[in-house]
């Protein structure tokens, strides 16, 4: 790692920023499986999408069968999970997108490590607050079951522990929330960060 020298481009963040006409950031959705964050971030997007924000959706299932395809659901492994993501999503920011990233990343300290790579001021905290017995009752995948039935180990909520954001910059509550108010609380929160270039 030492002979790594990062090149320095000519073109900036803040360039592409006022090229691409809007704030770059990541908004984090995290959760419980079933809890929906993926339904809300997809929901968030189209929203974006149809005001003609450039935007791009990192979702656990999909990172996993391909950058992340040799992880398995250890703690160390989902560490490197979301520090694999949270390089990615660092990538895509620097390039001029709101990027939304959907993942269950049930440690803090994984977290605080998002920040620490794509900086705190291109980072939102989304909890998507649904109660376990709620997630377990939707089980739209049939994973509470099997993690029931002893077939899913280090299975967050059931047999692997789930340490919920303490100060999220938005927290929803899918059972008294519908999403297209949660589509409409984020968006609120995050009109300002849109229409900087910086």
């Amino acid at each position: 790692m030492k002979h790594i020298v990062p090149h320095h481009f000519s073109i900036s963040k803040k360039q592409r920023n006022k090229q691409m006409g809007h704030g770059a950031f990541l908004l984090w959705f995290t959760g419980l499986s079933g809890s929906g964050k993926s339904t809300i971030a997809n929901a968030v997007e189209e929203a974006l999408f149809n005001k003609k924000i450039h935007t791009y959706t990192l979702d656990g299932d999909n990172v996993r069968k391909g950058v992340n395809n040799n992880l398995s659901f250890s703690p160390e492994d989902r560490t490197e999970n979301i520090r694999r993501i949270a390089e990615v999503s660092h990538l895509m920011v620097d390039a001029g997108l709101v990027v939304l990233a959907a993942f269950v990343s049930p440690y803090e300290k994984d977290r605080a490590n998002i920040k620490n790579i794509v900086g705190y001021s291109n980072f939102i905290e989304i909890f998507v607050n649904t109660p376990v017995e709620e997630c377990e009752r939707r089980d739209v995948k049939g994973l509470y079951a099997k993690a029931r039935a002893g077939e899913i180990t280090n299975f967050t909520g059931i047999n692997a522990p789930y340490e919920a954001p303490v100060a999220p910059d938005v927290q929803i509550n899918t059972i008294e929330t519908s999403v297209e108010k949660a589509v409409a609380v984020i968006l609120q929160h995050i009109e300002h960060k849109l229409h900087t270039n910086g």
